[in-house]
């Protein structure tokens, strides 16, 4: 199948003009080797684990939703540099999909809700607002713990959740949990608190899932849909960093 229909498909899933403007020019194809494509490999991040694993099985394309190279580069490291030669080296063309894959229809947010058990979903910008069965916190904080396969860390003092609002990844930032007092959230799910907003939304309850658990569970459900779309094989590769907690 050639690269640029596969393109295509994955534009139609996750528009590119869905992502934010910090993502233009880093997403879609980042490494295009315009090749022939019988074989893709589905992750998360482009990790030496994640492209030694796509050699082995011959991918010619890694679709992830983080991408290799974001920042402006002058100077090619070590690590990238052997990075990019494991993927020129077995013929691996990149495509990312970030931004605006956590916005789109059936992207992260969509899937961290439906995974959560949300429903009556509703966007709100990227993230996603639905309402649960009414529990305690402590009743809720284990499900999210449970759905999602991994530890997490929560604050806030509240007697039950009914409404919740989601954002898969870094979405502990005053925009969004401005939007989440808006639409007077109980619980709010993302990932990487930090201390000053901890102290500023005490009147939620704050549950960071980690980065990876809110966001990988839509890179699993993107290969299965790739797999029910395309004549090809699609395989999905998991490296979760297993973050110690003592």
């Amino acid at each position: 199948m050639e690269l640029s229909e596969i393109v295509g498909i994955l534009e139609e899933i996750a528009p590119p003009e869905l992502a934010e403007e910090f993502d233009i020019g880093r997403i879609g194809l980042t490494l295009d080797l315009d090749n022939d494509i019988k074989r893709i490999a589905v992750a998360l991040d482009p990790t030496e684990y994640v492209l030694e694993r796509a050699a082995q099985i011959d991918a010619d394309l890694l679709i992830t939703h983080h991408t290799l190279i974001f920042h402006s580069v002058n100077l090619i490291s070590k690590e990238l540099a052997g990075l990019l030669k494991m993927a020129l080296d077995n013929g691996i063309s990149l495509y990312s999909m970030h931004t605006n894959y956590d916005r789109a229809e059936g992207g992260v947010n969509d899937v961290l809700a439906r995974r959560l058990g949300l429903v009556d979903v509703k966007d709100v910008g990227m993230g996603r607002v639905g309402r649960i069965d009414e529990c305690s916190a402590d009743v809720f904080v284990n499900h999210v713990s449970k759905s999602l396969n991994t530890h997490l860390q929560y604050v806030g003092e509240k007697d039950s959740i009914k409404n919740v609002m989601v954002f898969g990844g870094s979405g502990f930032k005053d925009d969004f949990l401005d939007i989440a007092r808006e639409n007077n959230v109980d619980a709010y799910v993302s990932a990487e608190l930090k201390h000053d907003v901890l102290r500023n939304y005490d009147d939620m309850l704050l549950v960071d899932a980690t980065h990876y658990a809110t966001e990988n569970p839509a890179m699993e459900e993107l290969c299965e849909r790739l797999k029910n779309m395309l004549n090809i094989d699609v395989e999905f590769i998991d490296n979760d960093p297993f973050i110690g907690v003592i």
